[in-house]
């Protein structure tokens, strides 16, 4: 794939009938994987995983509700596979569970077919199943979304034994005459009452752009068995929903309709407490309005690295192959460097004893003189000169490195122009682990993502709780925000052992900065539509460089009204400032406090360690 040809974003909505029932005393629990073929130096053609949906529940006639989203190359021939499998654990191996069947096809085959939707048979499978596959252009740019608070009033009750299990699927008429299934809602269970929580839909979605055109929502009964009772149907458009003209729509069921005939009104009602139209705004839209992403990298000195001169120290340097710390650097950075005018990059170390007094400290500049060095090579520099002038120690402590940039953070002028993205590599456990929750809990309300790399081999299980994909960070009795943190174990792609080529390693730069960055776009965005900020026009962009705000100030509001960061009650030894001084001292929290720079400079001449022509630099 040419990485320089533009692409357009499609949008694959799948789902599948007459699935093979593999399960003995229920239905199959079906998931589809989505691959995309590519070109493999060592082995030819491959296959790699584009996406996967849910798993359907008890279901032979799936429509799924995750979206896949892909590039559409019109140049290249995209050769897909579709494979479906019944689910039958939590495991994520397709090896664990059962194949259902396949379909192939060219990503130009579903575009050129007509309505942009293709049915397929699936191989592999002894009944005549097959799977559907809508394709859909993806607008850039601003959209717009309908937002949704909605509540069941008076519904029918299903359960012999009990009430309802209300869910609501809203789809999507196409012209062909089938639909689309949009959103789904989640189950309410035992009441015939149900408030919803709130959800958005985009217009394209929704209804294609024509807000006069019809959508349908109909209301079930869940059942364990797949078998859901259906409640009632109704049809609304974005146009007299938004306007307010309808508040209230009732729900019909026609077979119960014809049965009880003029006795029957409805089977309840769908009270829209909320619908509204909402601009929706994508990453490069702020990146257009004028955004610039601020970058600081955070390196590990802990003793656990290994000596320095040693071969396998994961710090050990030569001429012919970079260090796992030095990889992620770069992977990161050369990625990251588009989206800052200036280049320059706030670096530290942790863990180490410093000169001129050798004390440990868990928060220092990276070359020892100023935490902010220019570009790439003024990181690399930063961490040789470390490498040299300082003695590896511990423990791991990371809370001082993510209260550092929540302070950069929250100094930031309001308005969205600048966002903070810190990058931490290290090769060991957490020794802080409760003060790092606590610091990321209460930085999830500022404009700041965490990245952290693990290298070696050391046991990193902790760092899923602070990687909160399924359920946000929680510490000290209060939940984050969002979720900010990311954390990738550098051996997902690189086993340790004997030197690799240039190639290999420009190979697992670019896997590791595509796992690490894949969530930023995203956290950046929900930060902005959290805090109501929009993208500028050009005109209305910030000047490159941050005012300095008088002590006493709120620069930062979140919301409008709520305190600048911290919030109150959360200030810690001073190691959260209310205010950014126009001279702060040099990271006291972490040096001591009185530690002249100078001295240190000074001590770099005169330290025994300083060794400029040493093998390992």
């Amino acid at each position: 794939m040419n990485p320089n040809a533009p692409a357009t974003k499609l949008e694959l909505t799948l789902s599948a009938k007459n699935l093979k029932d593999r399960d003995v005393f229920s239905k199959s629990d079906p998931l589809c994987v989505i691959f995309e073929a590519f070109h493999s130096a060592d082995a030819g053609l491959k296959h790699g995983e584009r996406g996967r949906t849910e798993c359907v529940k008890n279901c032979l006639n799936p429509e799924w509700n995750t979206k896949i989203i892909l590039d559409y190359m019109f140049e290249e021939r995209q050769r897909m596979k579709f494979e479906i499998y019944d689910i039958d654990s939590g495991s994520q191996a397709l090896s664990h569970h059962d194949f259902l069947g396949r379909a192939e096809c060219d990503l130009a085959d579903i575009v050129a077919s007509p309505f942009s939707t293709l049915t397929l048979p699936l191989k592999d499978l002894k009944q005549n199943g097959t799977i559907t596959i809508h394709a859909e252009e993806v607008n850039e740019g601003q959209t717009e979304s309908m937002k949704f608070i909605v509540y069941g009033k008076g519904l029918d009750k299903k359960d012999f034994f009990g009430k309802s299990d209300p869910f609501l699927n809203i789809y999507r008429p196409v012209a062909d005459g089938t639909r689309q299934l949009v959103h789904r809602t989640e189950v309410i269970k035992r009441t015939l009452n149900p408030e919803w929580k709130p959800f958005s839909i985009s217009v394209r979605a929704l209804c294609q752009g024509d807000k006069n055109r019809d959508f349908i929502i109909e209301c079930f009964d869940y059942d364990n068995d797949g078998g859901h009772d259906l409640i009632g149907i109704t049809h609304a458009t974005v146009n007299k929903l938004a306007s307010g003209d309808i508040k209230e729509l009732e729900l019909i069921n026609e077979k119960k309709k014809a049965k009880k005939g003029k006795k029957y009104k409805n089977s309840g009602i769908l009270r829209f407490e909320v619908a509204k139209l909402e601009q929706e705004y994508t990453f490069l839209d702020f990146i257009h309005g004028g955004l610039e992403l601020e970058f600081t990298v955070a390196v590990d000195f802990t003793a656990s690295n290994g000596a320095v001169t040693v071969p396998t120290s994961l710090h050990f340097c030569n001429p012919h192959s970079s260090n796992e710390y030095q990889m992620a650097i770069k992977a990161v950075l050369e990625i990251c460097q588009a989206y800052n005018k200036t280049k320059n990059f706030s670096a530290y170390g942790f863990g180490a004893q410093i000169p001129p007094t050798y004390a440990v400290s868990h928060l220092f500049p990276l070359n020892l003189n100023n935490s902010e060095v220019r570009g790439i090579e003024g990181v690399m520099q930063a961490y040789a000169t470390s490498l040299r002038n300082t003695t590896l120690y511990g423990p791991t402590n990371f809370s001082p490195t993510i209260n550092e940039a929540a302070r950069k953070a929250a100094y930031y002028p309001p308005g969205g122009g600048k966002y903070q993205i810190l990058l931490i590599i290290t090769d060991g456990v957490i020794s802080d682990m409760q003060q790092t929750k606590n610091a990321i809990v209460m930085a999830s309300t500022l404009p700041l993502s965490i990245i952290i790399v693990g290298v070696g081999d050391a046991d990193f299980d902790k760092m899923d709780e602070l990687d909160s994909d399924d359920q946000l960070l929680t510490a000290n009795g209060r939940t984050a925000k969002r979720d900010i943190v990311q954390f990738v174990p550098f051996r997902k792609f690189f086993k340790r052992g004997g030197a690799i080529s240039p190639y290999e390693q420009e190979r697992l730069q670019y896997l590791l900065a595509k796992e690490v960055l894949a969530e930023v776009p995203t956290q950046i965005v929900s930060f902005m539509k959290a805090n109501n900020v929009v993208p500028r026009p050009p005109q209305q962009q910030q000047p490159d460089t941050m005012p300095i705000n008088p002590p006493g100030s709120s620069p930062y509001q979140i919301n409008g009204n709520q305190p600048p960061y911290p919030m109150n009650g959360c200030q810690q030894n001073g190691i959260y400032p209310n205010y950014a001084p126009a001279n702060p001292p040099a990271y006291d929290e972490a040096m001591g406090p009185g530690v002249n720079m100078d001295q240190i400079n000074v001590a770099f001449t005169n330290h025994v360690n300083v060794q400029a022509s040493a093998p390992y630099f």
